[in-house]
């Protein structure tokens, strides 16, 4: 009970200092710039301070986030590696490959280097990968235009859904509802009666580019979908009401566009095709915040759990924090 009560006042903490001048004064503090190929995939841990990483250099790589220390690298030599999920457990992740599709999920032990269980079932590369906050359950989206679902203790799939395009999945806080969006719409299911079809199915406006990423605000009233169109659009969960359309540079078909809520859902982050970096205030709608870059290519982007600190992976892995030198008035606060 402590822990989920400090998880709460984390939140609140968060809720009450991230402000748009605390987000535009955030900058790297902290880079790993030894990696030999794009960082495709990363995932901090609900409930501890890690954070994982997947590269095209065939590397899965933990984090303590806390000490800034990489603690273990793992090759996957044979398999490459693609996306990389955490389990409930800190030190156990679920990962899709990129070489060779009978076997493309995995369940890994970091601690060990030891595989605990092989997915089998999807038939061409996984392009979504969503494990349930609340059980030990997981859905995944192919382009073999399929989206399976999974239990973490099974090796085969306990559902199958039929998709027409690419399918971008996410599970809600509460592992209550899942959606899947492709073609230009989202489609809301309950995870207890999924064989019954959508309950819902959310428009966003005639784009029917790719989906890339679908998730929803850890209060779960909203979600945001991003696409190869270099839109992002933001909804609200429960009506599937357009609330504001962000748009940045299209990305290429290799890349993938993925935006971020931050913890408190005040503000959306996005990468771009141009490499650059977004911050919008979903209060108004208007851009905040903006980080220019010299890369081609959208960065993966993920907001830390509870804390004022997002981390974005291109060919380098980079911690942006605030740098409260620039908040005179900040800087008195406690």
């Amino acid at each position: 009970m402590g822990g989920v009560q400090a998880e709460r006042e984390d939140k609140d903490k968060v809720s009450l200092e991230l402000t748009e001048e605390i987000l535009q004064s955030m900058e790297v503090g902290m880079s790993f710039r030894d990696y030999s190929g794009r960082i495709s995939s990363m995932d901090f841990h609900r409930a501890s301070s890690y954070l994982v990483t997947a590269s095209d250099d065939e590397s899965i790589r933990l984090y303590d986030v806390a000490s800034a220390t990489c603690l273990k690298t793992i090759n996957s030599k044979k398999y490459g590696v693609d996306l990389v999920s955490f389990t409930s457990h800190p030190t156990t992740v679920i990962y899709s490959s990129k070489n060779g599709w009978d076997e493309s999920l995995r369940l890994l032990s970091l601690h060990d280097n030891k595989y605990l269980r092989y997915f089998k079932g999807h038939h061409d590369r996984v392009v979504s990968l969503s494990l349930c906050p609340r059980k030990e359950c997981f859905i995944s989206g192919s382009l073999d235009r399929t989206v399976l679902l999974w239990d973490q203790r099974a090796e085969k799939c306990q559902g199958l859904l039929r998709v027409q395009g690419r399918p971008a999945t996410a599970y809600d806080d509460p592992g209550l509802v899942f959606a899947i969006a492709f073609g230009g719409c989202i489609r809301m299911f309950d995870a207890r009666k999924y064989e019954k079809g959508p309950f819902d199915i959310f428009s966003v406006g005639g784009d029917v580019s790719d989906a890339n990423v679908v998730k929803f605000s850890n209060d779960g009233r909203l979600m945001l979908l991003t696409t190869t169109e270099g839109h992002i659009y933001l909804l609200d969960s429960f009506r599937g009401t357009l609330l504001s359309t962000f748009n940045v540079k299209p990305t290429s078909s290799k890349s993938t566009l993925e935006a971020s809520f931050s913890p408190e859902g005040m503000f959306v982050i996005s990468g771009s095709g141009d490499g650059s970096v977004y911050a919008w205030s979903v209060r108004s709608g208007k851009e905040v915040a903006s980080w220019v870059s010299t890369d081609t290519e959208p960065p993966v982007i993920k907001w830390a759990p509870g804390s004022l600190m997002f981390a974005t992976g291109s060919s380098e892995l980079s911690f942006w924090i605030p740098d409260l030198s620039k908040l005179g008035a900040y800087v008195g606060r406690k």
